[in-house]
C-alpha cells in the first residue's frame, strides 16, 4: 500500500546562497537547477534531491576531515624529537 503525502516537503534552503567551485550551494548543497526547479518538483523528486544533498554534505565533511588530518600530520613532522 502506498503512503499518501499530506504536506509538501519544505525547501532545505539555509539562506546562505553561496556557490562552491562545483556549482552547489554551500548552505543546502543543491545544484542551480535543483534550486530553481524546487517548487515544480514532485514530492518524490524532492526526496531524491534531499538524498543527493545529504550525500554531497557527507562527501564535503569527509574531505574536510582528510584535509585536517593531513595538516595535523604535516605539522607533527616538523618536530624532530
Amino acid at each position: 500500500m502506498q503512503q499518501i503525502e499530506i504536506f509538501d516537503i519544505p525547501s532545505p534552503c539555509k539562506s546562505i546562497c553561496l556557490v562552491n567551485n562545483r556549482g552547489y550551494c554551500k548552505g543546502c548543497y543543491r545544484s542551480r537547477d535543483e534550486r530553481f526547479a524546487w517548487n515544480t518538483l514532485t514530492n518524490a523528486q524532492k526526496k531524491k534531491v534531499l538524498s543527493l544533498c545529504q550525500q554531497r554534505y557527507k562527501r564535503y565533511l569527509q574531505k574536510k576531515q582528510q584535509a585536517a588530518a593531513q595538516n595535523t600530520q604535516a605539522e607533527q613532522q616538523g618536530f624532530d624529537f
